[in-house]
């Protein structure tokens, strides 16, 4: 599989699975309606791992351009290379949200809460003040990158380049478990302030789609808000790499 293809596939799944528990938290009469924020951060550590695990002997299931960046500046993916990743992350991402709305379609049409609508597809701050906002999008991507490198994860740390049809020597079931665990605890520890998107694409992708569905009760996509979760991922990743080859 060509590794944009394998990233648009990872991405799809990770906000499937990730925003679709969202959905299933925020939205009136679901089962999962109001079972709160532990769900919410348990169903995307999930996300991670099941996109991961998907995607991981094809690519490195980098699924975030904020790894896919860190990369390029840690000097193991080519400027090339990244763009290829980064276009297939946002493709999946979007696609991702399109099936979240169409399988809770019926939800949406039930819930008056433009405000919870918008939150199953992208993020926000709980008390708006967008410069604390994007120092807590910067540490917390910092808190996922920098484990990572820590790591010495071969399949995201690697020589591969996406052109290469051999695949990236992947890790299995459990090598990635670790990052879904760390981002179910970033979540339970660090998500409280913005809605942790820690991934340009998680949250900028699913936001476009917000914008073009045509929806009852939406409310607007929120985009003086929108540089926020794609600013501080990227900040926080350089910064994590920068850190990892100064010590490494």
């Amino acid at each position: 599989m060509h590794p944009m293809l394998s990233e648009f596939i990872g991405t799809a799944l990770l906000v499937l699975f990730g925003n679709g528990v969202v959905a299933n938290v925020c939205l009136k009469k679901t089962k999962g309606s109001d079972s709160g924020w532990i769900v919410i951060a348990a169903g995307w550590g999930i996300a991670v791992y099941i996109g991961a695990f998907c995607s991981d002997a094809f690519s490195g299931a980098h699924l975030n351009p904020a790894v896919s960046i860190a990369m390029l500046v840690g000097g193991k993916l080519s400027p090339n290379d990244t763009i290829i990743y980064i276009i297939g992350q946002f493709g999946g991402a979007m696609l991702g949200a399109v099936l979240v709305y169409l399988f809770y379609r019926d939800h949406f049409h039930a819930t008056d809460d433009g405000d919870a609508k918008l939150g199953c597809f992208c993020t926000a701050s709980a008390i708006r003040d967008n410069k604390q906002a994007f120092f807590c999008e910067a540490v917390g991507t910092f808190a996922l990158i920098f484990p990572i490198f820590l790591m010495v994860t071969p399949s995201l740390i690697s020589e591969h380049a996406p052109i290469d049809p051999a695949p990236v020597l992947g890790l299995g079931s459990l090598g990635l478990l670790p990052v879904g665990l760390l981002v179910f605890g970033i979540g339970l520890s660090l998500g409280g302030t913005t809605g942790y998107a820690i991934n340009p694409a998680r949250d900028l992708g699913p936001r476009i789609v917000h914008a073009l569905i045509p929806m009852r009760s939406k409310r607007d996509s929120d985009w003086s808000y929108s540089w926020v979760p794609v600013a501080g991922p990227v900040v926080g990743a350089v910064c994590a790499a920068v850190l990892y080859r100064m010590i490494g």
